[in-house]
């Protein structure tokens, strides 16, 4: 397999500050940075809310995630780097909010940061900035500021973003893809002639984003229609990760085509015969059985009928 991305999309390279180059806050107990993480958001400990509020820690969890207040978090790092002036405008988008719910707000401050810095050295600053945080909601935020940054092309806004697809956080690995779907749809021709490269990345995480940006209706996003339509195209991605070793990878792929077979069952039953006659790999069959799982259900339930 092919190691590190096309020269197009290769990796920024990491702030100084990146997590996995800071050590641990001496003020932070190992306990903390040892938790599991709670089984329900009412159950998050106040000093683990206080210490994910203040940006010292990350998220372990949904739950966590869920609970961190995102706007506490972001007035101590704009004050913290000089954004003071964002505060106002900050409170006004998150109390303008229908549904405040987490990914909103964190699209919202995402949004505000694309604007206020709009191109060139302030906005590469603000992006690295965010991008080295310790809080992997203030890196989530940068995926927004890149995927909603008006003056990025798609080649830049993607190859922005695979740092986070990289990242150790799934939270923040998964806001990568979120961040820039709208960008991929728009543009779907040429995002998957770039997403074809980046399927065949050394890191199976960024791997795994080329499949996950591009599922044809995904989870707690909008649908690419055109891919419901005729998922072909996006074989220039799947054909590469048919037989990923990893698998997050494979899960990712046959969640794709499970996405397909709902609108196009025929093309979905005749792509995984002819991936089981030429890849006849235990990673191929998982793929395969992952993919089909809604037809055989459906199967199974009208041959029970």
């Amino acid at each position: 397999m092919k190691t590190g991305g096309p020269r197009a999309l290769k990796h920024p390279p990491t702030s100084p500050r990146s997590p996995d180059r800071v050590p641990a806050l001496p003020s932070v107990p190992p306990g903390i940075l040892n938790r599991k993480g709670s089984r329900d958001t009412a159950g998050v400990p106040r000093e683990v809310r206080a210490m994910l509020d203040a940006g010292l820690i990350e998220t372990v969890n949904l739950c966590e995630w869920l609970v961190v207040d995102q706007g506490r978090l972001a007035e101590r790092v704009f004050r913290e780097h000089g954004w003071a002036a964002l505060v106002g405008p900050l409170r006004e988008e998150l109390a303008a909010l229908d549904t405040p719910t987490a990914p909103k707000r964190l699209a919202a401050i995402g949004r505000l940061l694309a604007t206020a810095f709009p191109d060139g050295p302030r906005f590469e600053t603000v992006y690295g900035t965010l991008l080295g945080h310790r809080s992997d909601v203030v890196r989530s935020w940068s995926g927004y500021m890149v995927g909603l940054a008006a003056g990025l092309s798609l080649e830049e806004k993607l190859r922005r973003v695979l740092p986070l697809a990289a990242d150790a956080n799934m939270a923040v690995r998964e806001t990568a893809w979120f961040a820039v779907r709208e960008a991929v749809a728009a543009e779907l021709p040429k995002a998957l002639r770039l997403l074809a490269k980046v399927a065949l990345d050394g890191d199976a995480n960024v791997r795994r984003f080329a499949s996950e940006v591009t599922r044809p209706r995904g989870v707690w996003c909008r649908h690419i229609q055109a891919l419901k339509d005729d998922p072909s195209p996006g074989l220039v991605v799947l054909e590469p990760l048919r037989s990923d070793p990893s698998k997050y990878v494979r899960d990712s792929v046959g969640n794709w085509l499970n996405d397909a077979g709902k609108s196009r069952r025929e093309w979905l039953l005749g792509l995984c015969a002819r991936w089981e006659k030429e890849s006849p790999t235990p990673e191929t069959g998982h793929i395969v059985r992952r993919g089909l799982r809604t037809i055989r259900k459906a199967e199974a339930a009208g041959s029970a009928g």
